[in-house]
């Protein structure tokens, strides 16, 4: 199976990824809208409320470079979709024969 590339994301994206989580209530539900990993945006809320958001020693990515990065991730979790579909269709060819 392959893995998903590691994503980097702004700091503004977080902080409102964080807001928005704290408004809906449902951490499950923005990340699913945000095409995050559910732990990651718990991560982010949990250091939010210590105030560990975002470090000033992190860098700063711009939103330029981090597209590519975002669009290599869904495209690696749509092959991961098709490859379970294929599977799915195959066991259920064979079990209607």
């Amino acid at each position: 199976m392959k893995r998903i590339p590691k994503q980097e994301y702004t700091a503004e994206f977080k902080e409102q990824a964080v807001k928005r989580a704290e408004e809906v209530g449902s951490i499950s539900r923005v990340a699913e809208e945000l095409c995050l990993v559910e732990q990651t945006l718990r991560n982010w809320v949990k250091a939010a409320k210590v105030g560990k958001l975002n470090p000033t020693s992190a860098k700063q990515i711009s939103p330029e470079p981090m597209e590519p990065s975002r669009l290599r991730s869904n495209v690696a979790r749509l092959e991961m979709e098709l490859e379970i579909t294929k599977k799915a269709a195959a066991y259920f060819a064979k079990e209607l024969l």
